[in-house]
């Protein structure tokens, strides 16, 4: 909520891989801002506090890596937005 997140629009994020940085970006670079997208959202559904919105990657996703990188079984992924927080996730087999 705005009285948790002063600008929502400069939010630094970044995801380690295993504790190794793979991405570092910030939101004031994404195609679509925050309050487009919650806005637009909002046309069709309902929004509550607490839900989230997934908009996509910043820069240095693995398959464009030479050789491509893609996460395995046993891979920990940590997502980390300044301001809210982290998240992470375990790999596992499908």
């Amino acid at each position: 909520t705005v009285d948790e997140v002063e600008n929502v629009q400069k939010l630094g994020m970044s995801l380690q891989v295993n504790g190794v940085q793979m991405q570092n970006g910030n939101t004031q670079n994404m195609i679509f801002d925050c309050k487009f997208i919650v806005h637009y959202l909002s046309q069709f559904m309902t929004l509550e506090a607490g839900d989230v919105i997934n908009t996509g990657t910043p820069a240095g996703v693995g398959l464009g890596m030479k050789p491509p990188q893609y996460l395995k079984s046993g891979d920990i992924a940590e997502l980390k937005i300044e301001g809210l927080g982290s998240q992470k996730q375990l790999c596992v087999q499908a």
